[in-house]
């Protein structure tokens, strides 16, 4: 039997490639007749898992981590009728079973059958339903046919894996976010946060057809990244207000919609720049939307925080200015994407080039070896999105 290796979560800053169990058709002492077993091509570090291992979260030391998988399959289970060996396949975060109220309602982010503990899975995530995670070289799927994209064609997939590899999370999460904010033609958007997914909310909204997109961070690097495919930007660390910068980009100090691509680990703007402040962006984004306007909120929050700033934010607790919300009119959308919803178009789009989304994010492939080195460099703001290339086939 093949070996298999995966990236751990050993503890507060602390990450490493360790031997793992080859994966078993298997959920716990069931079979999982319904899955596969992937072997990865490519497999993405994501903010969220960044979030685990700061240690502001509770996630056990040992997880197996990463939920942006992307894989060709090796073997299936006798149920699954529609995807087939060799097929090179996108996985949803979302592990969703396809047949509970939620996901036949297309909210395959909250299924009801797939965590005992609350709605909603993903792969190598805390408190999301124990699933091993695909930062690894091989990894069980189970629901096959409901739940992985195939690409039509594995050579044309190959070419545009960096773009492709992006489907699993974090070009969905950012589309939901500016769909959900209400981006569409003529639209001014502002997009807060300049990472990965900030990024790629930023270029979905040029494909939905924003007339301008305004990005904010407080980091020069990933401004620059976000001017770099037509974004203009705004840099948090200036004592000018948001909504002055805003003002001095298109002569209001409002936009029509915004992005929160940030989440709960969020920093001051101006004299707090750089302090935790947990609920600057969600309150710095009704400031500056207008009224009648709607913010998409795809940036993580949880309800357990050992490293919040206070015991309200430990808990989740934060001081929102719901009252400016309700007085403006505003609509909030929240929660896990629900990446079926999205993926299947988006892949279309990024095969027939009507978007580089690798390009926006600037994609960078590792080796599975490299993963530790990854996580330091995006903890220190580095303006890239990393995938992993376990098994050597995009360098290749």
């Amino acid at each position: 039997m093949a070996s298999n290796r995966g990236v751990a979560y050993m503890g507060p800053g602390k990450v490493e490639i360790q031997y793992m169990d080859y994966p078993k058709l298997a959920m716990g002492d069931r079979k999982c007749e319904h899955g596969v077993i992937l072997k990865i091509v490519t497999t993405n570090i994501c903010g969220s898992d960044q979030h685990m291992v700061r240690g502001r979260t509770t996630a056990p030391k040992g997880l197996i981590l990463g939920h942006e998988i992307t894989g060709e399959v090796i073997e299936a289970g006798r149920d699954v009728e529609f995807i087939k060996v060799g097929d090179l396949v996108s996985v949803p975060f979302n592990v969703a079973c396809g047949r509970c109220r939620n996901c036949k309602e297309g909210k395959t982010g909250i299924c009801l059958n797939v965590n005992g503990s609350r709605p909603g899975a993903a792969y190598g995530y805390v408190d999301m339903g124990g699933w091993v995670g695909g930062q690894a070289e091989y990894v069980m799927c189970p629901y096959a046919d409901f739940n992985l994209l195939k690409f039509p064609d594995k050579d044309q997939a190959m070419a545009k894996i960096k773009d492709l590899t992006l489907l699993s999370d974090i070009f969905p999460t950012g589309y939901h976010g500016a769909v959900t904010a209400g981006v569409g033609p003529g639209t001014i958007v502002y997009v807060a946060g300049a990472g990965p997914v900030g990024l790629a909310c930023a270029a979905a909204c040029h494909l939905l057809g924003a007339a301008v997109v305004i990005v904010g961070d407080l980091i020069q690097e990933r401004l620059d990244q976000a001017r770099s495919f037509g974004c203009e930007t705004v840099d948090l660390k200036k004592h000018a207000s948001l909504g002055d910068q805003i003002a001095q980009i298109i002569k209001t100090p409002e936009v029509d919609c915004a992005v929160d691509c940030v989440g709960f680990e969020a920093r001051g703007h101006g004299s707090d720049a750089g302090v935790e402040r947990p609920a600057a962006v969600l309150n710095s984004l009704m400031q500056v939307t207008r009224a009648g306007g709607a913010l998409g909120i795809p940036g993580l929050y949880v309800t357990d925080d050992p490293g919040g700033v206070d015991d309200a934010a430990k808990t989740g607790n934060l001081s929102i200015r719901i009252g400016l919300g309700w007085a403006k009119s505003h609509s909030f959308a929240t929660g896990q994407t629900p990446v079926m919803r999205y993926h299947r178009q988006l892949m279309q789009a990024i095969l027939h080039d009507k978007i580089q989304v690798a390009k926006a994010v600037n994609a960078t492939v590792i080796s599975l070896d490299e993963a530790p080195k990854g996580y330091q460099d995006f903890d220190q703001g580095a303006a890239r999105k990393f995938i992993l290339d376990p098994h050597h086939m995009v360098a290749a």
